[in-house]
């Protein structure tokens, strides 16, 4: 993606069945636990890079003896800087402690994240500051290690303002205003609920207090406490976390917004984001890699049994088809092909767009996510040219020549790789004329392969938000290589609505498919539906969300999506530009056809899952209107 979007954080959790001496034995270390977590968090790097954080938990640990142990950072490497204190303090030990460091019981007993669960976790940050207090995962914290809570999650809840002021009227007095905040508040209520009532129940039966705990860890419902929490949350969300005495737990939201994966066999259970960092990091086929089900939640019990339990009622699968386009990583078997297919379905538009003249045009794509879709579309154009081999073939009649012969079936799409993305530059300038011209310089091109003037040079990205990039870098170092016509292809729809389940994406004035079609009604003298649609959006501002409508959907109702493709085309066309220059976008058919397990499409189509989307995209352009650059959520 030329535009650089934050989104989705990462999630990773670790289970170990049986007890550390068995990897030591088996493996050759009692650290094969970390190990595999830092594998998993460093195959996610793509899901967050402004802070990362790890929790070890240790089972049956004696009182006065620490068995939850964090590391965070919010640094340049989070990963790195993470795991480097983690392996600090056992080179340390190792110098000190030589002669026990390898025995596993030892290290239990002495060392920190020497223990049987891990939870790691992956920041982007769309909600809060990125202080290191908002990186994951969080705590909430207790003496009864029943009521000890760890959190890590990727989501975001639409609705925050309503969680906020139910934790006040049950009393509570939350230390901060974030999704994060009110998760973890929401399931720690239900978590202290769930105690007490087990205290009470424990207490009439004649226990005494000493006896009582160790049957509230025993008999705690995860599943009741989670339904329980959860029951108000309106968003996107695969969220895992870790109770003090053993007990484990991944959820995911009813509409399949968020991923979330798993593994179990009897060593070890599983959990991530993205399935293949699991086939990856155990080496693991991916039919054994189960998703987690939308409205559910794999819960691990202190005992090492393993269930997955409904928690919400599921609702229509919505999940989101950004992971399939450009977040997840390619390496799954079913996104690549995804990815393959969204660059084949363009392919009609495309020759069109070129007139079919493929021995003059050159093809190539920005690296580097959206490559797996420029494989598909050139075995879309490979298609098309054997078909019109074919049928130059069938028109020869048998009055064929070796020559002719040669000539018709040598005809290849001409594949060139055109942009290189150079060294990250940083835009210290301060003044927009040298930012600019320092921006024009993030790629770099290869010369010589466009005949001038002559060419038209197809390049194809997986999506195009906000086009700052396109103008200020790609297409004018494209136009360098004096092509006849420059085509930029997005494997992706036009993105026309803000997104409030994960991704960076809140501002309707950052969307150049918005831009274009508030400068179309300009233009066609249609500012009045601007404000008609804006006093819509304000009559019901103070609606439950339920009750809400989209009714932003009015404003590209008057044109077409080639339209605003063509207008889309001329905004981000750079002054002084010698080619001409085209933009191509996939329809929303064509998505659906690529991705039919995975029809979010809301940031496209504004057909959000949750009633909290329409709130949100009407705030957001309520926002846009009176020139309030915040936050819609």
């Amino acid at each position: 993606m030329s535009d650089q979007l934050k989104h989705e954080c990462g999630i990773a959790m670790i289970r170990l069945l049986k007890p550390l001496e068995y990897y030591q034995e088996k493996y050759g270390s009692w650290r094969y636990g970390i190990q595999k977590l830092y594998l998993l968090m460093e195959k996610q790097h793509n899901r967050g890079q402004e802070g990362a954080g790890v929790v070890g938990m240790k089972l049956d640990q004696k009182p006065g003896e620490k068995y939850i142990h964090r590391h965070r950072s919010n640094g340049d490497q989070p990963i790195k800087e993470v795991f480097d204190r983690i392996y600090g303090e056992y080179k340390i030990a190792e110098r000190e402690n030589i002669e026990n460091f390898n025995d596993a019981n030892w290290a239990k007993k002495n060392l920190p994240f020497a223990g049987e669960l891990y939870l790691g976790h992956l920041r982007y940050g769309t909600f809060g500051r990125n202080s290191i207090d908002f990186v994951h995962p969080v705590m909430r914290e207790n003496n009864w290690k029943s009521r000890n809570l760890v959190m890590a999650g990727n989501f975001n809840l639409t609705n925050v303002d309503e969680l906020f002021n139910l934790l006040v009227d049950l009393g509570q007095h939350p230390k901060d205003y974030t999704d994060t905040v009110t998760i973890l508040e929401k399931v720690g209520h239900y978590l202290d609920e769930e105690n007490q009532m087990l205290f009470r129940q424990y207490k009439n039966d004649g226990y005494s207090n000493k006896e009582i705990s160790p049957l509230i860890e025993e008999n705690i419902e995860i599943q009741k406490i989670l339904s329980n929490a959860s029951r108000s949350w309106d968003g996107g969300y695969a969220v895992a976390g870790l109770f003090g005495h053993g007990d484990a737990f991944a959820m995911r939201d009813p509409w399949g917004i968020r991923p979330a994966f798993y593994y179990q066999d009897d060593e070890i259970v599983v959990v991530a984001s993205e399935r293949p960092v699991i086939q990856t990091a155990l080496n693991v086929r991916a039919k054994d890699v189960k998703e987690i089900s939308p409205g559910n939640a794999v819960v691990i019990k202190k005992n090492g049994t393993v269930e997955e339990l409904p928690i919400r009622v599921p609702q229509k699968r919505r999940s989101c088809s950004f992971e399939r386009i450009y977040f997840s990583r390619g390496s799954d078997k079913d996104i690549y092909k995804e990815r393959k297919k969204l660059g084949e379905l363009l392919t009609p538009s495309i020759l069109n767009i070129i007139d079919y003249d493929v021995q003059n045009t050159v093809f190539s794509f920005i690296p580097n996510t959206a490559e797996t879709a420029f494989y598909g579309m050139m075995e879309g154009v490979r298609l098309h040219l054997m078909e019109e081999k074919k049928r130059k073939i069938h028109e020869l009649n048998g009055n064929w020549t070796e020559e002719k012969l040669q000539e018709i079936i040598s005809v290849e799409p001409r594949v060139e790789k055109i942009a290189i993305k150079d060294v990250k530059m940083r835009t210290f300038i301060t003044n927009d004329e040298g930012r600019d011209d320092l921006v024009g310089h993030v790629y770099d091109v290869t010369y010589g392969i466009v005949k001038n003037q002559e060419d038209n040079l197809v390049v194809i990205d997986d999506s195009i938000v906000r086009g700052t990039t396109l103008k200020q870098s790609i297409l004018r170092i494209l136009d360098r290589l004096h092509p006849k016509k420059i085509v930029i292809v997005s494997s992706a729809p036009q993105i026309r609505y803000p997104d409030c389940y994960g991704i960076d994406m809140t501002r309707m004035s950052e969307f150049i498919a918005f831009n274009a079609t508030i400068a179309l009604l300009k233009e066609n003298g249609m500012e009045n539906l601007i404000e008609e649609t804006y006093k819509k959006c304000k009559a019901q501002e103070n609606l439950p969300k339920e009750e809400m409508v989209n009714y932003v959907k009015e404003i590209y109702k008057p044109f077409t999506a080639d339209q605003i493709s063509c207008k889309i085309a001329i905004l981000l066309t750079p002054s002084k530009m010698d080619a001409e220059v085209e933009i191509v976008y996939q329809s929303i058919e064509n998505l659906h056809e690529a991705c039919p397990e995975n029809n979010g499409d809301w940031y496209f189509t504004g057909n959000y899952p949750t009633p909290g989307g329409n709130k949100v995209v009407n705030t957001s352009f309520i926002n846009y209107v009176e020139g309030r650059d915040k936050r819609a959520y």
